[in-house]
């Protein structure tokens, strides 16, 4: 009778379950129910109970949420209902019916449990503060809440709601007292360390956000600057390609064809300038814009870690594995320190970049300027000599 009986409430509350409980209970469903029931039977076992109370226990808890089906608050009341309906042709007495109530309704949040049987099935409805898994179900638990209440419930106040609902809980049986109560205390210690790392994290980005806007925009600024910069210095010596070019062509096609002539043999040294000065502003100009990519070694780990190398830059990052990168990537976004002092490596190695650039660009006009002038006087002084000589 016992077995046959204890197999029905299982078919019926599965069943039921199926067809009419919410796609929202991610936590009240029938495996929160299975896990309640599992609990109960080892509490029994351990507690010394008859196999009678074991039975009215099982009954209790294969119903204790069924009243899910209709409403969420005051659900207890209604798995009441459930289970009468159940047991109309149940060989039950109206006294293990009534015990069967009264563990059902003692599940509800708040009330003291006053029976053995109560405590046993009160400790089994919350057991899953002593479990390993706490965390997951507890998630299960806060996306129930969620999508029902709809809104939203952030991780931090969630973990601070669990915090004080593990710190009023408290087992009631002997050996959930003895064996449950360490594994709730331990998930308490987790629960207290993942607020302490989360309000950690938060302090310190309001901190950076107070302090760090002005140093953000100094180096948003700066590193624009310094790209500006850069585009002048290309277009620069661009220009000067560009000029150096036209004058080259020109002298090639109109002067050194002429220099065959015995005549014009005054031309020779004024072309020979003119094209060695712009000659040497045409290859100044693509030194300066010439692309330059560093040749060192691989980066690794311990070099982002000891601050020795900056991955911001390509030149540095591009031998590097992508899982490498990304980590890097992870751990600068974790220690704004090593961030912020990479790209202080980023506007140092730029600037040196522009140095060279400008330095070059300097250079490549005052060869440019020079070249004009000596070229302009070569050609005045070997016209001259020719109409001396004449």
């Amino acid at each position: 009778m016992k077995e046959t009986l204890i197999q029905q409430a299982e078919i019926f509350v599965s069943d039921l379950f199926e067809r009419q409980l919410s796609p929202k209970n991610y936590y009240h469903n029938i495996e929160h129910t299975r896990n309640v029931i599992d609990t109960v039977m080892l509490l029994a076992k351990m507690e010394n109970c008859t196999a009678h109370d074991t039975l009215l226990l099982q009954l209790a808890a294969w119903f204790h949420d069924t009243g899910y089906v209709k409403v969420d608050d005051g659900h207890e009341v209604e798995s009441v209902g459930i289970v009468h309906q159940f047991m109309k042709d149940a060989s039950l007495s109206e006294s293990d019916l009534s015990t069967v109530e009264q563990l059902i309704l003692v599940t509800k949040i708040g009330e003291e449990p006053k029976t053995l049987l109560q405590k046993i099935i009160k400790d089994a409805d919350c057991a899953h503060v002593a479990s390993e898994d706490f965390i997951e179900i507890s998630d299960r638990l806060r996306l129930e809440l969620k999508y029902k209440k709809e809104e939203e419930i952030s991780e931090l106040d969630w973990l601070k709601q669990n915090k004080e609902f593990i710190f009023k809980h408290k087992f009631y049986t002997t050996f959930a007292q003895v064996k449950l109560q360490p594994k709730k205390e331990m998930n308490a210690y987790e629960l207290q360390k993942k607020i302490n790392k989360i309000e950690k994290k938060k302090a310190n980005k309001s901190g950076s956000q107070k302090v760090g806007r002005g140093v953000e925009t100094m180096y948003r600024v700066t590193l624009r600057n310094h790209m500006t910069l850069s585009g002048i210095a290309d277009s620069k010596a661009n220009i000067l390609l560009s000029v150096n070019a036209i004058i080259l062509s020109v002298a090639l096609s109109n002067l050194v064809p002429k220099l065959d002539n015995a005549s014009n043999s005054f031309l020779v040294y004024p072309t020979l300038v003119l094209l060695i000065f712009t000659v040497s502003a045409i290859v100044l100009s693509v030194i300066s814009t010439r692309p330059n990519v560093s040749s060192t070694n691989v980066v690794t780990r311990d070099m982002i870690k000891a601050n020795k190398t900056n991955i911001l830059f390509f030149g540095n990052f591009y031998k590097m594995t992508l899982e490498d990168f990304e980590w890097g990537i992870d751990y600068l976004k974790e220690n704004e320190d090593k961030l912020y002092s990479s790209l202080t490596k980023d506007l140092y190695y730029l600037g040196l970049v522009l140095e060279r650039k400008y330095r070059l660009l300097r250079l490549t006009y005052t060869v440019f300027m020079v070249g004009i002038i000596v070229s302009a006087l070569t050609f005045i002084i070997s016209y001259h000599y020719l109409v001396t000589v004449k």
